[in-house]
């Protein structure tokens, strides 16, 4: 039996490393697609937009209907829809050589939905595995998204500096292999049972808990915090601060990931506390958001791009943790609801920050403004979305304070 968890552990960590690639690998890839077919910020946002709706949709059906499927088949089956996404993914061009796009959107859909049930399916898997400490194997489980997109973007970054923008498609064809290890990975592995809710009607009464919609907002921030900088940072860190981009995805981007994966170890080994790491962090992303968008120190700007990743590190794992602790009972339902939650934030953010950019760009007013700093209109549009990009961390702020409240409140009785 423990090696079957053991077994089973590793592709559940495999499975999020394929959720590092789904949420890294567009990203860095944005700029290549603008300048291949033209694609503009606001397309490239909607991809993400794309991305995180989809999941949405994935976690609202588990949300209510979690007891209608399968769920150790659903487990197994992800990391085939996984592949199949990649590959469309990587074969837009020669599928729709004439709208690259589509081909983009319809591969973004279907990686999309793996990542979406990957999201709901994994977590509590890994708590239902017998665990001495299952708040610091939640944190290890995530730890592994962070040092997969270490991977993810340090590679990406390497192989489109030696092989150029154009061979893009080779890069993902090769990133379809970690799908194909966690199918076999799973192949062999059992998986414990899980709680879901035995009919609808069981999801709606925990619906009427204002407790739940707290955690649930409480993520919508921290995902939104978290991915807007995380989606960004590339394009970022090259327009606004001036960097070379293969230096920014290396020294900001990549940095953010390892900044992020080094939170979530060490809640991992010594974390204790949860609604207090969660406030700390929340401060410390709103400072890193507001010195990034102000900064006209490049290498100023680039460190607190970086440190958002170890600011933001716990804000979904975390909040996971808060909701599992105070929703024992609410099993697959509550981590499908509070991924809701995180996937709207994380789809509200970085499309905010596409249409901000956009917008002032296109400007004649802020054209004007942006001349008068000296800085072009595409700098002063993502400044502007990054400013906005902080709202979400400073509003985190009150929300884990009260948890914070409560918690004190709730040890004294």
């Amino acid at each position: 039996m423990k090696q079957s968890y053991t077994r089973l552990k590793l592709a559940c960590y495999s499975a999020n490393v394929c959720m590092s690639i789904v949420g890294n690998l567009p990203p860095v890839l944005f700029l290549t697609f603008r300048s291949l077919y033209g694609i503009s910020y606001s397309l490239l946002g909607l991809l993400v937009l794309i991305n995180f709706v989809t999941q949405l949709a994935v976690d609202l059906v588990f949300s209510f209907f979690s007891h209608k499927f399968n769920i150790p088949k659903t487990v197994k089956f992800t990391p085939i829809i996984t592949a199949a996404g990649f590959l469309l993914y990587a074969l837009s061009p020669v599928i729709f050589p004439s709208n690259v796009y589509i081909g983009l959107a319809l591969g973004t859909v279907i990686f999309s939905v793996s990542s979406g049930l990957s999201e709901v399916l994994i977590s509590p898997v890994i708590a239902a595995i017998p665990a001495d400490d299952p708040d610091r194997e939640m944190s290890k489980l995530h730890s592994v998204y962070a040092w997969g997109s270490v991977f993810v973007i340090v590679s990406s970054t390497i192989f489109l500096l030696f092989f150029g923008g154009e061979n893009w498609q080779l890069l993902a064809l090769m990133f379809t292999l970690v799908p194909i290890a966690s199918i076999i990975l799973y192949l062999g592995a059992d998986i414990p049972k899980m709680e879901t809710p035995e009919k609808v009607s069981g999801a709606l009464s925990l619906l009427k808990n204002s407790g739940v919609w707290l955690c649930v907002f409480a993520i919508f921030l921290g995902g939104a915090a978290e991915c807007t900088m995380a989606q960004w940072c590339s394009g970022y860190i090259e327009k606004a601060l001036g960097i070379p981009k293969v230096w920014g995805d290396i020294f900001g981007v990549a940095l953010f990931s390892v900044a992020l994966g080094t939170g979530r170890t060490l809640y991992a080994k010594k974390g204790k506390n949860v609604e207090k790491v969660l406030f700390l962090g929340a401060v410390g992303a709103a400072i890193c958001y507001f010195t990034a968008a102000i900064s006209n120190i490049a290498v100023i700007g680039l460190i607190a791009c970086a440190f958002t990743g170890f600011c933001v590190s716990m804000l979904w794992p975390g909040n996971l943790v808060v909701a599992s602790d105070r929703f024992p009972a609410g099993g697959v339902f509550i981590y499908a609801m509070m991924a809701a939650g995180g996937d709207l934030g994380a789809s509200v953010g970085p499309q905010l920050i596409g249409i901000i950019t956009d917008t002032v760009s296109a400007s004649p007013f802020f054209a004007e403004i942006a001349e008068g700093m000296n800085i072009g209109a595409d700098q002063l549009g993502m400044k502007l979305g990054m400013l906005v990009g902080m709202l979400f961390p400073l509003a985190a702020i009150f929300v884990f304070a009260k948890f914070l409240k409560q918690k004190k409140k709730a040890s004294k009785q």
